[in-house]
């Protein structure tokens, strides 16, 4: 389990099954083996085994669901323990090697959640650990990583420039004996992007975590984003991408920001503020109406109509509605119409769209199309 049979038994209905259940873990109980097939194989397409393990557990429902699916879980559970174990020893070891620089160890996203201890690190695989560091330190910060073992991925002379010039990242870096790989961001948006949040503000809202454990001798402290920074770089990276595949992951990673960081009074007064400062609105305003129209995540309405400003008008909004609502669903069979690829497409394209300007973009697309493959 799961198989590869279509569960013909199983009714299709307007809302897949993982979406139920994310948004009420208790219908668990009360699935049939055939539409726990179905479920468990559109949560691997969304990589949130792990995810749903925890939230069946974390809901008391784990023990009511059949030992097929229950074996299933377990296993993924496991998993998910032994990649949080292995992030907490690389964050470790990243703060050693940057320790002599005196730069300070910022965490985004999944590094960040999970050292933070956050419900949105509760079964949540990544592949990579992403810090954010100044631009004007990127060499010194790029020297000390290789001199512990980290050497950058990318190799072709095409992809160095991309991301050295354009991008808002050094090529992906790789440890040369554990394979683990870094992202060193300087922004959380491309330099050619026409939004440019400024990465100051944002290192200078951040927070540093308590110690957990004990730490190498001289090891910096680790920050994680200011709680409203948090999340409108969770937003900037969903709606500012251009790929989908991990959509629905990313979009319950706001869902869980939201309801554990929303209980913090006066949260939901200066997000949408702090939104505007960084010049964010638009990308909040998308993760709001999408967290709660999907997951029915309890957005204040008084945030709401702060957000909604920075929306787009109607006719767009439309648009946006029929894409995005196709591209956050998992990437199965079960879970797509129709129109689902071409949303999908349409959606690549416009994330590379407001990441490169027109001319920088064509050049990009053919470079990836035409030339990069013939090299390999």
């Amino acid at each position: 389990m799961p198989s590869e049979r279509p569960p013909s038994e199983v009714p299709r209905s307007a809302v897949p099954l993982l979406l139920q259940l994310l948004r009420q873990p208790a219908r668990g109980a009360a699935l049939t083996l055939a539409e726990w097939d179905l479920l468990l194989r559109q949560a691997a397409s969304a990589r949130l085994e792990a995810s749903l393990h925890g939230l069946l557990d974390e809901h008391g429902v784990a023990g009511a669901i059949p030992a097929q699916a229950r074996r299933h879980l377990d296993w993924a559970g496991v998993h998910a323990e032994r990649h949080a174990n292995a992030v907490r020893f690389e964050v470790a070891q990243i703060g050693a090697a940057l320790a002599a620089t005196g730069v300070p160890l910022i965490l985004l996203k999944g590094g960040a959640y999970a050292m933070a201890r956050l419900p949105a690190a509760r079964g949540r695989l990544f592949s990579d650990i992403d810090i954010l560091v100044p631009k004007d330190q990127l060499a010194q910060v790029e020297a000390a990583l290789m001199l512990h073992g980290w050497t950058t991925v990318a190799q072709d002379a095409y992809d160095q420039r991309y991301y050295r010039t354009w991008m808002h990242e050094l090529p992906p870096m790789k440890h040369a004996r554990r394979a683990s790989v870094i992202d060193v961001h300087h922004a959380i948006l491309p330099e050619t992007a026409r939004l440019r949040p400024d990465p100051a503000r944002l290192r200078a809202a951040a927070v540093a975590l308590a110690p957990q454990g004990k730490a190498a001798p001289g090891q910096a402290h680790v920050h994680v984003l200011a709680p409203a920074d948090m999340v409108l770089h969770s937003a900037v990276h969903l709606f500012y991408d251009g790929e989908f595949d991990h959509g629905l992951r990313d979009l319950l990673d706001l869902h869980r920001l939201l309801t554990s960081l929303g209980a913090t009074p006066g949260f939901w007064e200066a997000l949408p503020a702090r939104a505007a400062e960084l010049e964010l609105g638009r990308p909040l305003f998308y993760a709001l109406r999408y967290c709660a129209r999907m997951l029915h995540t309890p957005v204040p309405a008084s945030a709401l109509a702060a957000a909604r400003p920075a929306g787009p008008g109607a006719p767009l909004l439309a648009l946006m509605d029929s894409l995005f609502l196709r591209a956050l669903l998992p990437n199965h069979p079960s879970c797509a119409d129709r129109w689902s690829a071409g949303a999908r497409f349409l959606l690549y394209i416009r994330g590379n769209w407001l990441r490169m300007p027109p001319i920088l973009l064509t050049r990009h697309l053919f470079h990836k199309a035409f030339i990069s493959p013939s090299k390999d």
